[in-house]
């Protein structure tokens, strides 16, 4: 049986985040999203140097920046089924608000959290399917 070019379980794009204190980003998104931990490895002395954690139906790596490979903090868009309550949460593990929750005008409830290892977390939920001439015509508008 041939060996399938993307693993069982993962997507075409998979999110990797570099940063400080990856321990402390696996606690966050477990107490903010409800990431499961699906995998982790350590180095000789025990310290986590990559993990793999999945939110709802999409895995995201993380690993520890070292010297030649520094923190840098990435955005990522995360669809929940409750935007508030989602924020709620992510705010009480420790989050910093970028934006609250509220409707937008593409169709998402949308709110914007930053967690302690500096990534941006937009938290939405979709409410209205719009079509490609509305969601254009929208658009023009808000940006006027």
């Amino acid at each position: 049986m041939p060996v399938k070019p993307v693993p069982e379980g993962y997507h075409t794009v998979t999110p990797y985040l570099t940063v400080a204190d990856l321990p402390a980003l696996l606690e966050y998104v477990q107490a903010a999203f409800g990431a499961t931990l699906a995998e982790q490895t350590a180095d000789a002395e025990g310290k986590i140097r990559h993990a793999e954690f999945i939110i709802g139906d999409s895995r995201v790596m993380a690993g520890q920046a070292r010297a030649e490979w520094p923190a840098r903090p990435a955005a990522l868009y995360l669809y929940v089924p409750d935007t508030d309550a989602t924020y709620q949460a992510a705010m009480r593990a420790g989050g910093t608000s970028l934006m609250e929750p509220a409707d937008q005008f593409y169709g998402d409830r949308n709110a914007g959290v930053q967690d302690p290892q500096g990534n941006y977390w937009w938290i939405a939920t979709r409410f209205e399917d719009l079509t490609p001439e509305e969601l254009a015509r929208r658009s023009a508008e808000h940006m006027k």
